[in-house]
């Protein structure tokens, strides 16, 4: 069926059915058409490595459980890394979840905010009791970390009356939420070296999430989007304020880093076997 087919099909079955029109505007190649259109990157952010941000070398990460809704140990190298190049590192996150990013970055930071939703506002949005009491299980304890309650696109964030070093949006990752995360962000917790790094921009680390970018170039605005970068074999994305060395989008080219991994597992404390 040629795309004009598709085209006449997919209308049919709107009129018909007019809810499907939420399904089609999720679509990721509506979204990457709309970025294609508006920002004119059909391809995904320019790539910078991560050599260029963190330089090279070791850097020791954990906790990790590799479970559904973490991160990659490269994003998780990226942040540690930034954090560490950052002198008396000041860290906000948006999306708490296991609390292995911020307990990741903690001690290698002065001072750690994490924020994410109410128990009450998870529980209305269907979460089990099981996935309530995993938010922040490895940050509790942290005498550097803060763990701050609500909604992000209504939480006051003026009156933290601070501004961060390096901040991590990892919350819902629907374009409205994400936009919205990413203004309030820049009107209240930026200053003019701050970092900002948004995870899952890519489903994988050569697959680009365009709802997410969409958001993200939105949210930004057009004088800040030229500044932001996808770092290379993560799936983040990243603001500096500087104009990076950075080339087009191509996963099909040769790698130009890797990586190598040694993994030691633990048992945490009082699970029985």
């Amino acid at each position: 069926m040629s795309k004009i087919g598709k085209a006449f099909k997919a209308l049919w079955w709107i009129i018909r059915k007019p809810h499907l029109l939420n399904q089609v505007l999720t679509e990721e190649d509506t979204w990457q058409h709309y970025v294609e259109k508006k920002h004119g990157l059909p391809r995904g952010l320019p790539v910078v490595e991560m050599d260029r941000l963190i330089g090279t070398g070791s850097i020791k990460l954990g906790p990790m459980t590799y479970l559904d809704g973490g991160s990659l140990p490269t994003d998780m190298m990226l942040l540690a890394g930034l954090a560490e190049r950052i002198e008396q590192c000041a860290y906000f996150e948006i999306g708490t979840w296991r609390g292995e990013s911020v307990a990741t970055v903690a001690s290698r930071a002065a001072s750690c905010f994490t924020l994410c939703l109410s128990d009450k506002e998870m529980q209305a949005r269907g979460m089990n009791t099981a996935a309530i009491a995993s938010h922040g299980f490895f940050s509790r304890g942290l005498k550097n970390v803060t763990q701050l309650r609500g909604d992000s696109r209504s939480y006051d964030f003026g009156k933290l009356n601070r501004k961060f070093d390096l901040i991590f949006i990892d919350g819902d990752h629907h374009y409205d939420f994400i936009k919205s995360d990413t203004e309030n962000i820049f009107s209240y917790l930026v200053h003019e070296k701050s970092i900002v790094v948004w995870h899952d921009y890519g489903l994988f680390p050569d697959k680009v999430r365009f709802e997410v970018l969409a958001a993200i170039l939105d949210g930004v605005g057009e004088e800040r989007a030229r500044r932001v970068y996808h770092v290379g074999h993560t799936k983040s994305a990243i603001y500096t304020g500087e104009v990076l060395p950075a080339k087009p989008a191509d996963f099909q080219r040769e790698p130009e880093e890797f990586f190598s991994t040694e993994i030691t597992s633990h048992r945490v404390a009082n699970k029985p076997c």
